[in-house]
């Protein structure tokens, strides 16, 4: 029990570190300036990992490179601390693989977050600040969505059919990520 304790604790402290630094790299992708409510909570807490990277890896592309690398190393902090919670036990090269499946979990249930939040919004208050970047933020995932899958009633069902899909992609992480984990405390006991 004192493991699964430490273990969420330890996800409560990288989730939101890592979230926005992923955050910080698609904000950049997609142009969404960050004067804004969203990019200053982002910039504050991603700022502290981001910038000593920054004077290390130049960025030469749209995509933030120094953002990319403070998310994985977070997570992969994460993982490792797990791994020495868990006595240690088994191959030591799981570790960065299971910290790619949660770094990819953590990107599903980020789009997950934005589309939810962005339908429910878009019915509420369509012109709330936050709107824009909601829409901006979403719009890549259903773009797509809407060239297959036409109004019911007047009604976007292409969020509804986002989130089905993503949640489907994330339980099949999970259950790779539960299974290599498995495998790792089966050695460890």
């Amino acid at each position: 029990m004192i493991v699964q304790i430490l273990q969420f604790l330890l996800e409560v402290i990288s989730g939101p570190i890592a979230g926005a630094c992923l955050l910080r790299v698609y904000m950049q992708a997609q142009r969404i300036p960050f004067n804004n409510p969203v990019g200053q909570l982002v910039f504050a807490l991603s700022d502290w990992t981001v910038m000593p990277l920054r004077k290390v890896i130049p960025n030469r592309s749209k995509y933030d490179l120094s953002s990319l690398i403070a998310a994985v190393v977070v997570v992969l902090v994460q993982y490792v601390l797990l791994w020495l919670l868990m006595g240690a036990g088994g191959n030591p090269a799981v570790v960065p693989l299971l910290a790619l499946f949660g770094l990819l979990r953590m990107v599903l249930t980020g789009l997950i977050v934005i589309l939810i939040v962005y339908a429910i919004l878009s019915w509420v208050q369509p012109h709330s600040p936050i709107a824009g970047i909601l829409h901006r933020l979403s719009e890549p995932v259903l773009r797509p969505l809407r060239k297959l899958i036409p109004l019911v009633g007047g009604v976007d069902l292409s969020a509804l059919v986002a989130i089905i899909a993503l949640q489907v992609m994330q339980m099949m992480l999970s259950h790779i990520q539960f299974s290599l984990l498995s495998g790792m405390t089966a050695v460890a006991y």
